[in-house]
């Protein structure tokens, strides 16, 4: 190997834990003489790839950076006035470089232990409360994933809320023509299936009745223009139907809100507090409600409750993993938010509180007053008179605009050829008018005008000012000096665990790591501030990365195509499913609708094959977690003639390869069904099989596991789907790309054509400095460090579903089940007791109740897993002194964990334990210790008495006193 050669190698032992020497050690521990012998007694013979992966050899994290930045500049930084939903904004440098760049931030995991997530908690219930203040609506979830799923959501809501049931008596849903080609699109997409009935057409001409359930429309409008929609809102709740507002969270400090005229539900983008547009996402999208629908919401709501000590804390409430628990009858298949970017714009507005945004909406309002001004002085007329940032200029001279606009670098909107969209934004400078206002003037006379910065807002109608108060509460009105800010941000960084912690071992989640290299360029202005809708011409670089990445994903799943659209795994199989129906349906099959799901299966898979019309059949598990073949061929003969697929896991949801997924398979297509393969366990397969060579026809990725996108504390993530050469016509199409499938079917899912595409950088970075050799053995040794940590716990925990020759695939399931026999020991405890010796706990209860999943990933060191083994051990001899009797079975430190230091240094302590052992009971730990903040939650009196908004500040006071 030459110099250059071996630094082309340097990043493979950087993602890559284990050294050769703890290589060495850890296999002797499993019982094996070689990771090679290793992989041959866990990955079944039958269905081992027997080609190395066509994808480049690896790149040194220099080489990389380099490259990329080569790349990024093939795509073009216009200024953009395409609007649209997409804004430039500006990042403040203190958000920028203390959230969106910190690992403290991005690397944490959904907040499911809620005692050591009680950081992005609290900024996630400064977002709930942003967004109904500024909405006028009670209740608002903590993001979904962008403006138009958002809109499909409340859509799904408002149906299954009115029509409950098999017969629909309210099948139609009203959209007003004026909301955003890309929302209206996916509407479409997302209705079809149930059978909901778009009517589009002038809300001021629409005439609903009692078939309608609900009606959208936009404030403002797609054009621009501000509405007053209280007439249309009375009118459809006379009808029984609910209406829901996609709306604009700037143009809210200005605008009477939706609550107040009569709304149900507001939805929209939160990508202008201070989000990059990075080509589409990611993006917070928000959503708030009446309190009527409290319990309908899609998605997570953070609520207030108490911990053990009666102070206050913060959890998820009421919808908690929903489709875990009520898998086909839940309401939304939604399990992921936009966690990360839904704290940068509640951060925005913390730093900025009610003031400053008034000062910026203000700020472009008089800046597009003045450019509509300009425009109509040299005899153009405007589509409507009443606006905030968004103008339509009608016009006969659109060639001659348009090449003058793109001499000056400036994108604007070409609705069609007589109508020119123009969306300013707070990047905007008296510069920019300059170049903006010469588009539509003669090359002979110079551009003039005049900005009066105390001028009245003059187009925005009396009756739609807005008078009520917002960000009231002291978080808002607090942090306005970057000293305040830095460290009020620090201060919930600090109360969170997250990788830059310690490991974070959910089995199904694969908290890998996020390699700094690989996050870098997503702050680059030539990735971060591309409009989705930009011009193919000027987004050369994001072209590169598609294109690479699909053919990547594709030679990896050993499939066709690709589709990067979807932006979550929920998105990706509902995406898939969809393809599936599609293809069934150009073959004139529109009753192929039955969808077989075994029961150890992700909780949204029959959430995602309701949504997509079909109907769930659950196919039954053996003991040792296979899938009952016998049970699958009785119900594929049963249900052949209507089979439209099954949904797979691989290796399954209880961390085993199973030998008979080929007899699975061809079970499926013997009857005419399609394979669609859950991507959660691609980490198990990269490099060694794939879903191609077992025999589905369809996957999803979850580019934030496998390929290494970080959590953000419950979102971002990607979930592209790839497919074989018979469904390639079906993948989604999109609006802005003009692409349509043979069935006359866009299918759109995500608002933007890629999805969350700046986020597609750190898998591609992922890949390309790993290489062909180091994807491989990434997953060698995500096997070897999961079958080492199984080696070590067995004999002193039961361990469930490993395969004959008794090892695992890269996770593996700990009973917990006895304990509860022996000590009155539940698995919550174990995970509670996990935070006093610094560890998140594993995915707790799932697949089986009573249990906890364990996978390691391969990013973790021998050392680092020696710590967790120990302590998981160190909790054992804990239950066993309760099992002897030598410790008090309500009074232990497994029963009261997690202790906090207020616990611990108060000046009482009543327990049969001591102090050390509450709070350090490894050596280990004395060397770095991570404080809870709060003491065990109480959920059940979160959920009796729901608070999801910042509360007043007297029960600071209370709480203090």
């Amino acid at each position: 190997m030459t110099l250059f050669e071996q630094q082309s190698n340097e990043f493979i032992p950087r993602h890559i834990g284990p050294n050769e020497a703890d290589t060495t050690a850890m296999l002797k521990k499993i019982g094996v003489s070689s990771i090679s012998e290793l992989i041959s007694k866990t990955v079944p013979a039958s269905i081992r790839m027997n080609h190395a992966l066509n994808i480049p050899a690896s790149m040194s994290e220099h080489e990389y950076l380099n490259y990329i930045k080569e790349i990024s500049l093939k795509n073009k930084v216009f200024t953009n006035y395409i609007g649209q939903g997409y804004y430039d904004t500006i990042v403040p440098s203190v958000i920028l470089r203390n959230v969106f760049e910190n690992p403290g931030w991005y690397t944490q995991y959904t907040p499911y232990q809620a005692e050591i997530s009680q950081g992005r908690l609290e900024s996630l219930l400064n977002f709930q409360t942003m967004v109904s203040d500024l909405t006028g609506l009670p209740i608002a979830n903590a993001s979904l994933l962008d403006e138009a799923t958002a809109a499909a959501e409340a859509m799904t809501m408002f149906f299954n809320y009115l029509n409950k049931q098999d017969h629909l008596e309210r099948p139609k849903f009203f959209v007003d023509t004026d909301i955003f080609p890309q929302t209206k699109d996916v509407l479409v997409t997302r209705a079809t299936p149930i059978g909901i009935e778009i009517v589009e057409g002038d809300y001021k001409k629409a005439a609903l009745d009692a078939s309608f359930f609900g009606a959208i429309v936009q404030y403002p409008d797609d054009k621009g223009s501000i509405e007053d929609y209280r007439e249309f809102i009375s009118k459809a709740h006379s009808a029984g139907a609910f209406v829901v507002m996609a709306t604009d969270l700037l143009a809210l400090t200005l605008l009477t809100p939706p609550g107040e005229l009569g709304a149900d539900v507001a939805v929209g983008s939160a990508q202008r507090f201070g989000v990059p547009l990075g080509y589409g996402g990611p993006h917070a999208a928000f959503f708030s409600a009446k309190d009527e629908f409290k319990r309908n919401i899609p998605g997570r709501i953070i609520g207030v409750s108490i911990d053990a000590q009666g102070n206050r804390a913060l959890r998820m409430a009421l919808q908690t993993r929903e489709q875990h628990i009520k898998r086909e009858k839940a309401t939304s298949n939604i399990c992921t938010a936009q966690a990360l970017l839904a704290n940068m714009a509640a951060m925005y507005a913390v730093y900025h509180g009610a003031e400053g945004l008034r000062k910026i909406a203000r700020r472009i309002a008089i800046l597009t007053q003045t450019v509509a001004a300009s425009i109509e002085e040299r005899g153009f007329e405007l589509v409507s008179q009443n606006f905030f940032d968004t103008i339509v200029v009608k016009t006969d001279e659109l060639s001659a605009i348009k090449a003058k606009a793109e001499r000056q670098q400036i994108n604007l909107r070409y609705i069609d050829d007589k109508h020119i969209g123009i969306s300013l934004d707070e990047t905007i400078a008296t510069g920019d008018l300059y170049d903006l206002i010469n588009c539509f003037e003669n090359d002979k006379d110079p551009v003039a005008f005049d900005i009066d910065q105390d001028e009245e807002l003059l187009h925005i109608p009396t009756v739609l000012t807005r008078h009520s108060a917002f960000l009231t509460h002291p978080v808002f009105n607090t942090h306005r000096s970057e000293s305040q800010m830095m460290r009020y941000i620090k201060s919930l960084e600090n109360k969170d665990l997250s990788l830059n912690t310690s490991m974070i071992s959910l089995g199904s989640c694969t908290m890998k790591l996020n390699a700094a290299s690989e996050m870098m360029p997503l702050s680059w202005a030539h990735w971060s501030k591309i409009h989705p809708f930009a011009p193919k011409e000027q987004t050369g670089g994001y072209q590169h990365i598609v294109d690479e990445l699909g053919k990547y994903l594709c030679e990896i799943t050993a499939f066709d195509a690709c589709s990067l659209q979807p932006n979550s795994g929920a998105q990706g199989e509902y995406a898939g499913l969809l393809t599936i129906k599609s293809y069934h349906e150009s073959r004139g099959d529109h009753h192929r609708n039955v969808m077989l799901i075994p029961i150890s299966a992700h909780g949204t898979n029959p959430a995602s094959a309701v949504m997509a019309g079909m109907k769930v059949i659950v196919v039954k598990a053996l003991e040792n977690g296979y899938i009952d073949v016998e049970d699958l061929k009785v119900k594929a003969q049963q249900h052949s003639a209507n089979l439209s697929g099954i949904m797979i896991t691989y290796p399954s949801t209880y961390g085993v390869y199973e030998e008979s997924v080929k007899d699975i398979t061809a079970i499926i297509h013997q009857h005419g069904g399609q394979v669609y393969m859950d991507g959660a366990n691609m980490n198990a397969q990269v490099g060694l099989t794939a879903p191609g060579l077992i025999g589905a026809d369809v996957c999803h990725l979850n580019l934030h596991k496998t390929f290494s996108i970080p959590h953000g504390g419950g979102g971002p993530g990607m979930g592209p789907i790839c497919v074989k050469k018979h469904l390639a016509e079906f993948l989604p199409g999109h609006v802005e790309i003009k692409s349509k499938q043979v069935t006359g079917k866009n299918n759109a899912v995500s608002a933007a054509p890629y999805g969350s595409a700046s986020i597609l950088l750190i898998s591609y970075g992922y890949i390309r400095m790993l290489g062909n050799e180091g994807v491989k053995a990434a997953t060698e040794y995500a096997i070897l460090n999961a079958n080492y940590m199984r080696a070590r716990l067995e004999g002193h925990f039961d361990i469930l579903y490993t395969n004959h020759n008794g090892h695992c695939a890269h996770e593996f399931i700990v009973d917990l089940r006895p304990f509860k026999k022996t000590a009155e020991i539940e698995a919550e405890d174990i995970a509670k007791r996990l935070i006093d010796y610094g560890f998140h706990a594993p995915t707790m209860s799932f697949p089986v109740p009573g249990t906890i999943m364990i996978e390691p990933t391969e990013s973790e060191d021998k050392a680092e897993l020696d710590r967790f083994c120990n302590a998981l051990l160190s909790i054992r001899e804990e239950i066993k002194a309760i099992e002897e009797g030598k410790a008090d079975k309500k009074d232990n430190a497994l029963k009261n964990a997690p202790h906090t230091q207020f616990v611990v240094t108060d000046d009482e302590w009543n327990h049969s334990y001591s102090r050390q052992v509450a709070a350090f009971p490894l050596f280990y730990v004395t060397l770095n210790k991570f404080w809870p903040s709060v003491a065990r939650v109480n959920n059940t009196h979160g959920d009796r008495n729901l608070i999801c908004t910042c509360e007043p500040i007297e029960s600071y006071m209370e709480a203090e006193a």
